[in-house]
């Protein structure tokens, strides 16, 4: 791990556009220079990221709002939860029975009719203006347990947010059809007709405690007193030797990691869509309310991020290094897929990244919101103009540079499939995902057994 230390001490700033930049830009498309200055960060020798700096209300306070719900959701009994989720119309991309996850996600599809012009034409709405439409539909009663009224705006906010999101991604990609010739990159998100919007927690290590210790409760009600006391002697031994992580992939699912990938989140990836959006992170540290037990009732509070970082990690090609990712609080990042990649002829640069988990810091959760946006599945790739270099993995290319040594380096492009055994010209959106799924999650793919 000393190693990897090392490499990520570096630390990459993003460039910050501002929200009415970014309007002036994308309805006007005057400004060449601050064209250049998008280009220069999400082509193919920056980061291939981007953040969004100064966005009004409702958003920041739509963010918030949400961000605030992910942990307490995902602590909720499996009846409880599954019942909240059905209400709001949410549903899960990872196994939320199992008490061992790092990471819980909540997803719903956002449709594009739905919201965006409500969104791009009554910017000046309250929050509460927002989210009061929802709960005419509901039905909590005084008898309701505290969290239905916690959640009772859950998927009113979830679709407000994702909607504002969407709108900056669709003006991204405007700007940069313009540097780049045509209207390709707008349309194929507009042909697709959906986004999907993923509310994900990431776990802290008391997180999975307090689901372990709720497990066995349940599981061991009839029991005397002296067998649950060993039950629960037993679930923290089993909780102080497990030291793997579960991590979640681009696609929603959990994958194990080991050895120099296992201080990690969220594995080494490639997001296969046109652009993700996501909030920049909010940080909770939990405590348990008896200092010597920590499986008692546990509570948490908003904290900064210890670092100064979002613990996205980068990793970059060309410079042959990795980075963490620095975001204003509140700021959205905007973040190349690699449809986005093909679809420029390589104008564009996917990013190769992680989430990393904080060491030492066992108590410290990360709450984020993320909108995939990408073209329709029936949408055909064309790579007769795109530059054979990028068809390379990170790992092809690293045996030759003069970094050979670099473990890290090594490893990540021994996980990471390439471009070139994933894509084949003609082939659609919806069997280059397929592709890519497999071959990094199937039974056989690169990141099947860690």
């Amino acid at each position: 791990m000393e190693e990897e230390t090392e490499l990520i001490e570096e630390e990459e700033e993003l460039y910050e556009l501002h929200y009415s930049d970014l309007m002036l830009v994308s309805e006007q498309l005057s400004q060449s220079r601050q064209i250049g200055e998008i280009m220069k960060a999400l082509g193919p020798t920056g980061p291939g990221l981007l953040s969004i700096t100064g966005v009004p209300n409702p958003t920041t306070s739509l963010r918030r709002h949400l961000l605030s719900l992910a942990r307490n959701l995902a602590l909720l009994s499996p009846d409880h939860r599954l019942r909240i989720l059905k209400e709001h119309n949410l549903g899960s991309d990872v196994p939320l029975k199992n008490p061992d996850r790092s990471v819980s996600s909540f997803a719903m599809q956002l449709r594009y009719e739905q919201g965006l012009e409500s969104v791009q034409s009554k910017p000046s709405h309250s929050v509460d203006t927002l989210l009061s439409s929802e709960q005419e539909h509901l039905d909590v009663g005084t008898t309701e347990e505290i969290h239905d009224i916690e959640f009772k705006n859950l998927g009113n906010t979830f679709r407000k947010l994702g909607f504002c999101m969407m709108d900056l991604g669709l003006r991204i990609a405007r700007i940069c059809d313009k540097a780049i010739g045509g209207q390709e990159l707008e349309q194929s998100l507009l042909e697709s007709c959906a986004a999907k919007g993923r509310l994900i927690h990431y776990h802290s290590a008391l997180d999975n405690l307090v689901l372990s210790e709720a497990g066995e409760s349940k599981a061991t009600t009839k029991r005397q007193a002296n067998g649950r006391r060993d039950d629960k002697n037993s679930t923290r031994n089993r909780q102080g030797q497990s030291k793997g992580v579960v991590n979640l992939d681009s696609n929603g699912s959990e994958v194990g990691s080991s050895g120099i990938h296992s201080n990690l989140w969220q594995q080494w990836h490639y997001d296969y869509g046109i652009f993700t959006v996501l909030t920049s992170p909010l940080f909770l540290s939990s405590q348990a309310t008896e200092p010597n037990d920590p499986f008692s009732l546990s509570c948490n509070e908003e904290c900064p991020s210890p670092s100064g970082h979002t613990y996205l990690q980068i990793f970059n090609p060309y410079k042959n290094n990795v980075c963490m990712v620095k975001a204003s609080p509140e700021s959205f990042i905007i973040q190349v897929g690699e449809s986005a990649d093909i679809i420029s002829k390589g104008k564009l640069r996917s990013t190769l990244h992680c989430v990393s988990r904080p060491s030492k810091l066992g108590s410290l959760s990360r709450e984020t919101f993320v909108v995939f946006l990408q073209p329709a599945w029936n949408k055909t790739f064309s790579i007769s103009d795109y530059p054979m270099k990028q068809f390379m993995s990170c790992h092809e290319e690293t045996n030759h540079s003069e970094q050979d040594h670099n473990k890290l380096t090594q490893e990540i492009g021994k996980i990471i499939p390439p471009l070139s055994s994933r894509l084949k010209d003609g082939m659609t959106f919806a069997e280059f995902s397929r592709e890519t799924t497999k071959q990094y999650y199937g039974g056989s793919g690169l990141q099947s057994n860690r």
